[in-house]
């Protein structure tokens, strides 16, 4: 059923349950009370769609793909085609989900409340398998990034990998729980687990620092090439084809958190289109993760921060 074709240098990125992220801004918030927006801010989200984004500011050729439903839906692919983002969505019943973060200016706090999204069926499945398809064949790398969406199988990252395999582009996986299990069974090329789903994968509830190195050597050993584990401010391990990096980030005072792992993801995958270096794939994506954190936009970031970022990230070997 799945063949292998000549490709173009494109990254595919894969949002099974795409969002419109609204953040509002209100001077106080609690529980209980009434509040009046300052300022809001609508985009279109999911951790997929945050690479795309990131990738497309970055300057590479990238195609969005997943579910979407309804209006927002509409909304979500409309942004994504005004921004010079290639769309190939499927199109489901429903609505779209949207995610609302507040955000407390009094003290910068963040209370994000997540909607479930639309379910899929078989056929809205078997859709998304062949487009996935149809996409990866043009493209280098495929990225494959968030939550499933209700009603779809526990393993439908892992078909998608094996799908994706078949045209010999590479997978980047960045999903956690059940979809991450099952999607590393299928050998994806990159990982991106935080520090606790690393422990998750070696069946502990946390990691000491001194041991999330090893851990990530023994996620490495399960067949993927580059498993980079994001520490948040402390930077990211890595380990690619087996040699092992420390990564310190730029010192920030962050403006918005959401979307820096996923600028990191985009900026690995970026790197990895080019042929950069292990060392200098590290860099970008420290650098971008850290630019998008001095965004109030999840997938977003000022290009000359992220210059200037890319110079003083630090990547040291294990």
């Amino acid at each position: 059923m799945y063949r292998q074709s000549k490709r173009c240098e494109m990254i595919t990125t894969v949002t099974l349950n795409a969002a419109i992220d609204k953040t509002y801004y209100v001077s106080q918030f609690g529980p209980g009370h009434v509040h009046r927006v300052s300022r809001q801010i609508a985009e279109p989200g999911g951790k997929g769609i945050n690479v795309a984004k990131v990738i497309s500011l970055l300057g590479g050729k990238v195609a969005a793909t997943g579910f979407i439903a309804g209006s927002s839906g509409s909304f979500i692919e409309n942004s994504l085609m005004d921004r010079g983002i290639q769309t190939s969505f499927v199109r489901v019943p429903g609505e779209s989900r949207v995610c609302l973060n507040i955000i407390d200016e009094s003290n910068g706090s963040s209370t994000e409340l997540l909607e479930q999204g639309p379910s899929v069926d078989q056929v809205a499945v078997k859709d998304i398998k062949e487009t996935v398809h149809r996409l990866a064949l043009q493209s280098s790398i495929v990225v494959l990034s968030g939550s499933l969406p209700p009603g779809a199988p526990a393993q439908l990252y892992a078909d998608l990998i094996d799908i994706v395999k078949s045209t010999h582009a590479r997978v980047f996986l960045d999903t956690s729980g059940a979809a991450l299990n099952s999607g590393l069974q299928a050998q994806p090329y990159f990982v991106k687990p935080n520090e606790h789903e690393l422990a998750a994968f070696l069946g502990r509830d946390q990691l000491a620092p001194t041991e999330w190195a090893e851990a990530a050597h023994k996620l490495a050993a399960e067949g993927i090439a580059q498993v980079c584990v994001t520490l948040g401010s402390r930077g990211s391990i890595a380990i690619i084809d087996g040699e092992g990096y420390h990564i310190t980030p730029p010192t920030i005072q962050a403006v918005n958190t959401v979307g820096c792992g996923d600028s990191f993801v985009a900026g690995m995958a970026y790197a990895e289109e080019r042929g950069d270096s292990p060392a200098e794939k590290l860099r970008i994506a420290s650098a971008v993760a850290a630019a998008n954190a001095m965004s109030d936009k999840a997938g977003h970031f000022d290009y000359a921060l992220f210059q200037d970022y890319v110079k003083q990230v630090q990547v040291a070997a294990l």
